[in-house]
């Protein structure tokens, strides 16, 4: 269960686990422009999938808040560390690179392979984008797979 937004139409800081309808029960619905990027974010979930090897799906950014109109969705894909961008199809191809996501999917999605990590966790790099350009904290939702 996804806790009430804030007086700023903010999730609390932290980081929430939802399913999938639950995210799009509380955030999916309101403005065209909502609704709009609610199916892209279903279409996104949906390519991830399909490549097997999605391990976590992060979603942050205005989406999960109480904006009318969020521009797009931001999304952080953690795949397994066996996962290879050459076995996706060509269509799912489109989602591991930032411009080509922000182009086709109106989505700004980061992805990681936990062995591309230097130094740090999964979850130390999940709670990096808690941080607003502000410095303050923001909460994200972890859509279960």
């Amino acid at each position: 269960m996804l806790p009430l937004t804030n007086e700023f139409g903010d999730l609390p800081p932290g980081v929430y686990p939802a399913t999938l309808d639950e995210l799009i029960e509380y955030f999916g619905s309101g403005s065209e422009q909502r609704q709009l990027v609610t199916r892209r974010l279903l279409h996104i979930h949906t390519l991830a999938m399909r490549t097997g090897y999605l391990d976590r799906l992060i979603v942050f950014g205005s989406y999960v808040t109480e904006k009318s109109a969020p521009n797009d969705v931001d999304i952080i894909l953690v795949m397994k560390d066996n996962f290879r961008v050459e076995s996706c199809s060509i269509e799912a191809r489109g989602l591991f690179d930032h411009a080509t996501a922000q182009a086709r999917y109106g989505a700004s999605i980061f992805w990681v392979r936990p062995s591309l990590l230097i130094e740090g966790t999964i979850d130390e790099f999940v709670s990096y984008w808690r941080i607003k350009r502000d410095g303050s904290k923001r909460g994200i939702v972890e859509v279960r797979v």
